[in-house]
């Protein structure tokens, strides 16, 4: 199978590998040409893209050639609008159709759901005006309006594990947030997802796929503390107050997928 990845980034890139193990064909894209170098001198095939948001330098016609799209670019809500990123989704769909692409994973993320102290599930009504994440919402619906190839979007918790410690990023703050459930997935498990769902045609669905464990944030940040040897959160919200959301995976688990890393308090880390 030829695989294309848009985005050869933290998830993109192990993917990259696990997917060439597996025996698919594999190239992906990076918005630097110093990276496509490092890339290539790692034995990925790698081309030069960049969305902002629609293509900075001539785009690559080879990266499109392929069976399979999975796409993986971080909306960037932070810098930018949130029409910004449904524009880079509008034309990578118009990339697909003019390529006649089969076969395409979206990966968005469970920040579509807003937070009302609930249990969210995929069946959930969401729309432009009650999603918690506009950006994202509005590209899935770009991608699912009237479309000639197969989709799958996954919907992914807190991407963590290996050098993202979540614990680490509040180690000393004040008022930190305790007591909301963590909707967590460690790399290991998002890069065996999407195989998995390539392996076994799991397409056109929506999926969360998180940890099925939820345990709380103080739980987590007080166990990585421990265990790596940096200060916990100073001090924790009293009373409650943050809104949290508990993001079901009973659909997932129903596809025979089997978690590494079911647990967040048992996730692995680098230092």
């Amino acid at each position: 199978m030829h695989i294309s990845i848009i985005g050869l980034g933290w998830l993109g890139l192990p993917l990259a590998s696990f997917l060439q193990q597996k025996g698919h064909s594999v190239k992906g894209s990076t918005s630097s040409l110093e990276k496509k170098e490092t890339l290539e001198r790692q034995g990925i095939r790698a081309e030069r893209l960049l969305l902002d948001p629609l293509p900075v330098h001539a785009v690559p016609a080879q990266l499109f050639e392929t069976d399979i799209l999975y796409i993986n670019i971080p909306p960037g809500r932070r810098r930018h609008p949130d029409e910004y990123h449904p524009q880079q989704i509008q034309f990578l769909r118009e990339a697909i159709e003019q390529h006649q692409i089969g076969k395409v994973i979206y990966v968005s993320a469970t920040s579509v759901y807003p937070s009302k102290n609930q249990l969210a599930r995929e069946t959930d009504f969401l729309s432009a005006d009650t999603t918690g994440n506009p950006a994202l919402w509005n590209a899935e619906q770009l991608l699912w309006e009237n479309k000639a190839y197969d989709l799958t979007v996954v919907r992914f918790g807190g991407l963590l594990g290996d050098d993202r410690i979540p614990g680490r990023y509040f180690s000393g703050k004040e008022n930190v947030p305790g007591h909301p459930p963590v909707n967590y997935i460690h790399r290991t498990d998002a890069v065996r997802a999407i195989h998995w769902i390539i392996a076994q045609n799991l397409w056109n669905e929506t999926f969360n796929i998180i940890s099925p464990e939820h345990p709380d944030k103080k739980t987590v940040f007080e166990k990585n503390a421990q265990d790596m040897g940096f200060p916990p959160p100073a001090s924790y919200e009293q009373p409650p107050q943050q809104m949290w959301k508990e993001i079901s995976c009973e659909k997932w688990l129903k596809t025979g997928f089997s978690f590494h890393f079911p647990d967040p308090l048992a996730f692995t880390y680098s230092t």
